[in-house]
């Protein structure tokens, strides 16, 4: 059920991966423009400009869907693109956690933690403690990187380890929905994020422990 959606995804974005193959464009171009695009998104969270980067996001997450597809179609699939890929991937994800947590880290007593005025009609919002999102962002970004590490590094050991809630995909799109709605969601939302993130970190270890067991038995 988890993959469904992304192979529904994958299908209906497929058209525009062969155009863009016809047309000439490389993997690698749209690998480094889903980068770049990250990138400023992690920028405009850095700067509190929330809305801003949720409207980039999604840019750069369809950038990091066609890439494949094009490669695919040019017959230019080969272990470097994959390696390549991923790291860009890394780097890209963790740049988005690293600009929230240099907006929470520089700000205070203003953003979203708790509400003033809620009992006049009028509430204002707040941010009492930015260093503690700060830390809950880069608390995240270590268990995304860990997502990829579990699963990595069973694979190295000649073991499939797919399984989880949030991958990133899910993870990017979790993100880019809190910074459309803006710096009174975006708390619950990287709070959420950590919880499930932890979650498909425990799933990976606990798949493995899994498959470890039933070869040695």
């Amino acid at each position: 059920m988890n993959g469904n959606w992304k192979e529904q995804a994958r299908g209906l974005l497929r058209p525009m991966g062969r155009y863009l193959a016809a047309r000439g464009v490389m993997p690698d171009h749209l690998s480094i423009a889903g980068l770049c695009l990250s990138l400023l998104a992690a920028l405009l969270l850095g700067h509190g400009s929330f809305f801003a980067a949720g409207l980039v996001l999604p840019l750069a997450g369809l950038c990091d869907i066609l890439d494949g597809d094009v490669a695919r179609e040019r017959g230019m699939v080969n272990a470097f693109g994959a390696f390549l890929d991923s790291t860009l991937d890394r780097v890209s994800e963790g740049a988005l956690y690293v600009g929230l947590a240099y907006f929470y880290f520089t700000r205070s007593q203003s953003s979203t933690v708790w509400m003033r005025g809620m009992f006049e009609g009028s509430a204002e919002w707040g941010d009492a403690d930015g260093a503690t999102l700060g830390i809950l962002a880069l608390a995240t970004l270590i268990l995304s990187f860990l997502v990829s590490y579990t699963r990595a590094r069973a694979e190295g050991l000649g073991m499939e380890c797919k399984v989880g809630i949030m991958e990133r995909p899910e993870r990017v799109l979790t993100l880019g929905a809190g910074a459309l709605l803006g710096h009174r969601f975006m708390p619950g939302v990287l709070g959420v994020l950590f919880i499930l993130t932890l979650v498909t970190v425990l799933q990976r270890v606990y798949h493995v422990r899994k498959l470890t067991q039933t070869n040695s038995a």
